[in-house]
């Protein structure tokens, strides 16, 4: 049964956007539309609301909001600046990325996405596009196998695993979610607390598949660019690969444009950065935790656009 999808670190990220009434904004992961809908909620009769989400289960799911304020579109969110660019829109008054993978689809063993349940070994955010992972764990190089499992998952058996899956496809393809983890089971050999051991494996073929790392590269400079001075990005992270990516972005344009060493220029003078950080990083709560463990891992990230061109 398909669990309900939990909104992690809700109102802390649509209180990151500081919502005004009359707003333009962005959800670039519709997902089940948690954050959305509270953006709706803030937002006056004039405010917008522009969601993408390349799911198309998670566009069908947004059908069932009926509030003219509300565009959906069915586009992965490095199309950003092209989607907004099609409906007149030039600048935004905050963009909101949650970058996790939502319970309907973890929990939706035809997706595979999950060791848990026995499923097509599918792995794909859009369905009907792309390369399946079982097409390509059964067509990749052991090189690449081992080089993908441990760049995306940071998993230090990697080479064992990438040659005890070439070993196992000789007896036949590997289908299935279940293949998968018994295989990678067995090249595991010390197996991490409370971590099942195809963990990092399954996590590393995803982000691998849906170019998410790369996803994320390209939009966050959109976001910068299409982003009205003193707009609001909030990002919500779900593991150290993505939240680094996140956490340098900002960190880098917190920073004046370099200039050369004992140039005589005052400081009033430097350019000035065109992102600032808002507050520290936030994790969720103890109670969020209790309640949604999925949550547990997420970091929320909030930086303000700067009047600086």
């Amino acid at each position: 049964m398909t669990a309900q999808h939990i909104t992690v670190l809700l109102h802390e990220a649509v209180d990151g956007l500081n919502v005004r009434a009359d707003g333009i904004y962005v959800d670039g992961t519709f997902g089940r539309g948690g954050h959305s809908r509270l953006i709706l909620e803030r937002l006056g009769a004039t405010g917008r609301l522009i969601a993408l989400d390349r799911d198309p289960a998670a566009i069908a799911a947004g059908r069932t909001i009926s509030d003219p304020r509300l565009t959906l579109v069915q586009r992965q969110f490095s199309a950003l600046r092209e989607v907004l660019g099609g409906l007149g829109i030039a600048q935004v008054d905050g963009v909101l990325l949650d970058l996790g993978v939502s319970s309907p689809q973890i929990d939706d063993a035809a997706r595979g996405f999950s060791f848990r349940f026995d499923g097509p070994l599918d792995m794909r955010m859009d369905t009907d596009a792309g390369q399946t992972a079982a097409e390509w764990v059964n067509g990749a190089a052991e090189q690449q196998l081992y080089e993908v499992i441990r760049d995306y998952g940071e998993e230090r058996f990697a080479k064992q695993i990438a040659r005890t899956i070439v070993a196992a496809r000789q007896d036949g393809p590997i289908d299935t979610t279940r293949q998968l983890s018994q295989i990678v089971a067995k090249a595991v050999k010390t197996r991490e607390p409370n971590q099942d051991p195809a963990t990092r494996t399954f996590q590393a073929i995803r982000i691998f598949l849906n170019q998410e790392l790369e996803e994320l590269s390209l939009v966050l400079p959109q976001c910068v660019e299409l982003l009205a001075p003193h707009g609001r990005l909030a990002v919500i992270s779900f593991h150290s690969l993505e939240d680094r990516v996140v956490k340098r972005f900002i960190r880098d344009l917190e920073k004046p444009d370099t200039l050369p060493a004992k140039l005589p220029v005052r400081a009033r003078d430097l350019p000035a950065p065109r992102l600032v950080a808002v507050g520290k990083a936030r994790r969720a709560s103890y109670q969020e935790v209790s309640a949604n463990p999925r949550s547990r891992s997420a970091v929320l990230r909030v930086a303000e656009r700067t009047e600086a061109a």
